[in-house]
């Protein structure tokens, strides 16, 4: 949550922090600001309680001392403080000197607070991030000396930071993370600050990601510190993602565009591991000791994706499984033998590593994550990269394909790995999902005229009811998820044999009821009995479906394979039923006048708890 850029190059910085923060405002978009170094000495901060757009406009109409190339900018997701502009970043130190930037959360913020305005400094906003500032200040009372003023404030600080602070008398910038991404980069133009290597594509090809506890002071050459010693300049990484696929090409938003590119997406992960998962040297190159159990950590949609995977491993190879909501994982029981399976698109999620705070140093951890330099990634004890590619939209869509996808196959490589299948199941399970690509093309077919016209009959309905049975209960859980994220209505998925014990007396005359139907020979009774009740029924499935998108290689109706090997993919679900759940969340928001790119009070990645 919450999005940091910075620069330090020879022109002006605003060209620079602007575009950075219009790419970063997935993560938070309550309010934005920069602070820029000007040629006289000082620093000049516009903020605004509306989106970069705002911002972009009031620093378009500024006038006064030329910027230079020196600046810090934020987009926030309000955590302390309620959204007005003396609680947006950037924040200053009492002399108007120091500008800091932070996402993150300062856990003893109130009792420094007290201290420093004891000793005189005065606040003027409510959020923790202020404190930051009145640290470095008081610091440099004793030591001009910013890099070390930067690691005496933090070494006073309880949470998770990522940080930059401007001197406005020399154009020094410090940056410092501990338990929350930052990246640097070098490149052509300068020197360049994020919170996700995406906001600087453009320009830099290599990045350096700060590991908790580091300290780096960028200008001519960099000074790195960790721990509070001076250490070599890591090794650049080269940039994951090309520019030109975090743009919006001839889409209408982020949203559609990811939504179209899940076939892609999974073909090109299939490629990559289909012949490594039949082989099982997918697992083994893991280095991860046999299992008994796997316990899946996660929240939101990873969670659901987590489900997906549980239920291909306890269906193909008769694993136990637990699921274990991450914000709850203080409650959870584990036995010996479980392999921890963290599930994370950014790698950030702070319930998830708090979670692991629990059972890092007991179970082995695996990391399924998008992010292979991310704090997950650096706490597991092996990682898979879900190899989604940048997702913007703050909905999730591309991620829970591909999280299920190499999930799955991990484990089916994991299976063959111990013996628990051989490899001629295991070729035909995979052979099986590489039809995958056709199903989700199919699906989308399938939906792209059916659902506009749904969705027209439900738009004024406050609540909708999600059912699913066995493999397909996760997947209706998704759609639910999705339609509350987007369209700010009220949705709750439920196996569907658990109508008679409670959610049918939400049914009446027209409430919206969606079904995924997978085939569970059970269903049909159930929806016939919303139906009985007045229910308006959707049906997501196969054929005389009210939306026929299961089953459809890319518009062709496939036939039950006569030799059995199609029933791998379905004791862990219809995947290709998150097209159409994913189109019906999307079209009812947009059909109520909603941004689907950047819901309200959301951002991608949670990195606070």
């Amino acid at each position: 949550m919450c999005g940091i850029i910075a620069a330090r190059v020879a022109d002006d910085a605003t060209p620079y922090l602007l575009d950075g923060l219009e790419r970063l405002e997935y993560r938070g978009y309550d309010s934005a600001g920069i602070a820029v170094r000007t040629s006289t000495g000082g620093t000049e901060t516009i903020r605004s309680v509306s989106r970069v757009g705002d911002l972009r406009t009031l620093v378009a109409a500024r006038s006064g001392d030329p910027f230079t190339g020196v600046g810090i900018g934020h987009t926030r997701w309000a955590t302390h403080g309620a959204v007005r502009e003396s609680n947006a970043h950037p924040h200053a130190d009492c002399s108007g000197r120091i500008s800091v930037v932070h996402n993150g959360i300062i856990e003893n913020a109130d009792l420094l607070r007290d201290q420093l305005s004891a000793q005189g400094h005065v606040f003027v906003s409510e959020v923790d991030s202020e404190v930051i500032t009145h640290l470095v200040e008081r610091a440099l009372a004793v030591d001009p000396d910013l890099m070390l003023a930067v690691q005496i404030a933090t070494a006073q600080l309880e949470g998770s930071w990522a940080i930059v602070v401007l001197d406005a008398r020399d154009g020094r910038m410090v940056v410092a993370a501990d338990r929350s991404p930052l990246v640097v980069a070098r490149a052509a133009r300068g020197d360049f600050v994020a919170s996700d290597i995406g906001a600087i594509a453009t320009w830099a090809e290599t990045f350096v990601a700060l590991r908790d506890g580091d300290v780096v002071e960028l200008g001519e050459s960099w000074t790195w510190s960790s721990r509070g010693e001076v250490v070599p300049v890591p090794f650049a990484t080269p940039s994951p993602f090309a520019a030109e696929a975090l743009e919006l090409g001839d889409h209408t938003d982020h949203m559609a565009k990811e939504i179209e590119e899940q076939p892609a997406v999974v073909a090109e992960i299939l490629d990559r591991i289909a012949g490594r998962a039949v082989d099982g040297s997918m697992w083994r190159s893991l280095g991860l000791l046999p299992f008994e159990r796997v316990a899946v950590i996660a929240c939101g949609t990873s969670l659901n994706a987590g489900q997906v995977i549980a239920t291909a491993l306890r269906g193909l190879g008769g694993v136990p499984t637990d699921t274990v909501v991450a914000s709850e994982a203080d409650q959870a029981v584990l036995t010996p033998g479980t392999l921890v399976v963290a599930i994370s698109q950014s790698g950030e999620t702070a319930d998830v590593l708090r979670a692991l705070d629990r059972f890092a140093d007991r179970y082995q951890v695996l990391a399924l994550t998008n992010n292979l330099h991310s704090s997950l990634a650096r706490r597991a004890d092996a990682v898979l990269d879900c190899h989604a590619g940048p997702e913007i939209g703050v909905a999730a869509t591309k991620t829970f394909t591909a999280q299920v996808v190499v999930g799955v196959s991990a484990m089916i490589s994991a299976l063959v790995s111990s013996g628990r299948i051989d490899r001629s199941r295991a070729l035909a399970l995979v052979g099986d999902m590489q039809r995958l690509p056709g199903l989700l093309a199919g699906a989308a077919e399938a939906s792209l005229d059916r659902i506009p016209l749904l969705v027209s009959s439900v738009r004024d309905a406050s609540g909708f009811l999600f059912l699913g049975r066995g493999a397909g209960l996760p997947f209706a859980a998704e759609g639910a998820l999705k339609l509350k994220e987007l369209s700010y209505r009220w949705a709750e998925a439920y196996p569907a044999g658990e109508l008679k014990h409670g959610p049918l007396a939400l049914v009446t005359d027209g409430t919206p009821v969606v079904v995924v139907d997978n085939g569970e020979h059970k269903i049909q009774a159930n929806v016939a009995e919303v139906r009985a009740r007045g229910g308006f029924v959707i049906t997501i499935g196969g054929v005389g479906a009210d939306v026929p998108a299961l089953g459809r290689d890319a518009g062709r109706v496939l036939s039950r394979r006569t030799d059995g090997t199609d029933q791998g993919m379905s004791l862990w679900g219809p995947l290709e039923s998150v097209v159409p759940l994913q189109m019906l969340a999307r079209e009812l928001a947009l059909q109520l006048g909603c941004d689907v790119d950047k819901p309200r009070n959301l951002a991608k990645s949670v990195t606070v708890e």
